[in-house]
This record gives C-alpha cells, sequence and structure tokens, in this order.
C-alpha cells in the first residue's frame, strides 16, 4: 500500500506534486473489481518522478501470472499522461508479495457493499495450501456420483482448521458472512468464481449465492 515513505522525489520536486501523482494512479479502478481502486486493493508500491515529466510506478499483482497487470498498468498510465506526466513507466515487482491484508478497510467495505464477502483480516493460511487433485480421465466415461456443496478447504477434516485461513493456529477461522445478510452460515460451492481470487459460496440463511475474495 502506498504510505508517505512510498513516495520519492530524487529530484527535488514539491512533495504536494507527487501526492497528486500518487493519488491519481491509486485512483485507477481494478479491472476485475472495479468497485475497488489500485490503493484500496494495495497493490501499488511504489511512485515515483527520478526525472522531471518522468514518472515511475510500482506494482504488485494479487498472484504471479494475474492477468490484469496490464490493464492495471496501461489504465495508470493514461491517468498519470492526463494528469501532466510526459512519460510513465510502470513495472511489476514481486517482493514484498501481496496479501489480502493490503487491502484497506475502505477497500473491504466497498467489496461488502458490492456484494462480495471480502478476505478476513489477518486469517490467511501461515502454511502451504494442500491442493487437491481431481480424479484421473478414463477413454470410458464412468457415471460420476452425486455430490453436494464442495468440502469447505477451511473446515475440512485432517488438519486443525481445514487447509486455508487459520490452518496451523490451533485455532478456528473466523466463518465467511454473507455480505447480503450478514450470517456466518454459509457454505463453498466452487474453490474458483468469475476470477481465481474469489471462491463461490451460498448462504443457508438467505439461499443467495455469492462471491468470497479468499485469503491469501
Amino acid at each position: 500500500m502506498v504510505t508517505a515513505s512510498s513516495v520519492h522525489s530524487p529530484t527535488g520536486h514539491a512533495p504536494e506534486r507527487l501526492k497528486s501523482l500518487t493519488k491519481l494512479a491509486g485512483s485507477v479502478p481494478d479491472p476485475e473489481l472495479p468497485v475497488v481502486t489500485l490503493a484500496e486493493l494495495g497493490v501499488l508500491r511504489r511512485v515515483s518522478e527520478p526525472s522531471p515529466g518522468h514518472v515511475e510506478v510500482e506494482l504488485t499483482p494479487t498472484y504471479t501470472g494475474c492477468p490484469a497487470i496490464e490493464a492495471m498498468a496501461a489504465d495508470i498510465e493514461q491517468a498519470l499522461r492526463e494528469g501532466g506526466a510526459e512519460r510513465v513507466t510502470v513495472r511489476t515487482v514481486l517482493t514484498p508479495l501481496w496479501s489480502t491484508d493490503d487491502i484497506s478497510p475502505e477497500g473491504r467495505r466497498k467489496l461488502a457493499a458490492h456484494g462480495v464477502a471480502p478476505p478476513r483480516p489477518g486469517a490467511r493460511a501461515s502454511a502451504p495450501v494442500t491442493v487437491g487433485l481431481s480424479p484421473t480421465r478414463h477413454a470410458t466415461p464412468e457415471p460420476e456420483p452425486e455430490t453436494g456443496p464442495e468440502p469447505d478447504p477451511e473446515t475440512a477434516p485432517g488438519t486443525e482448521a481445514g487447509t486455508g485461513a487459520g490452518a496451523g493456529t490451533g485455532t478456528a477461522p473466523e466463518p465467511v458472512r454473507c455480505p447480503l445478510c450478514g450470517s456466518a452460515d454459509t457454505v463453498l460451492l466452487a474453490r474458483f468464481s468469475s476470477t481465481a481470487c474469489k471462491a463461490l459460496r451460498r448462504c443457508e440463511a438467505c439461499r443467495e449465492p455469492f462471491d468470497h475474495f479468499k485469503e491469501v
């Protein structure tokens, strides 16, 4: 997340100008979740102006290979050029890694208001997450057994608290609450939803499906 220490002006330019440039870059909406800005999402790492008219921006994707990073860079470049920058360089940096803890409180509020359950603060996995493999496909399809919702990785047996948020801490993670009615009685339908960073869940109280921004 961009802070005062993240704004650099080795050329001695006025801090007010860099603050304005940072605000412009940070106000760009996320391409996949336009309800939140890049600053609120926490992917905007650093803004600097190493020479007059040349602005450099550092971005960290939510995960390696995120397809939205190119759209983010293009939108930032357009916003800064419209703000008076003559040349814009956007670089992708992978350290420190982005975490859902980097999402600002305002970003979480906006996600919930938009019907997306925000990631729970401090609930990301503290150990490697186990990835299950699907059954091997055969030339002759076998009848598939009837199944209900997928096992929830956060409450599945075999670990103290599953393999999701809170795993290895010895305490059960905070439940994922429905952003529509606030109920904690929700079940996992699919580990991936419209984007790789979201899972699809259903509220057992209001019976409505909703996206959950997974903890990373």
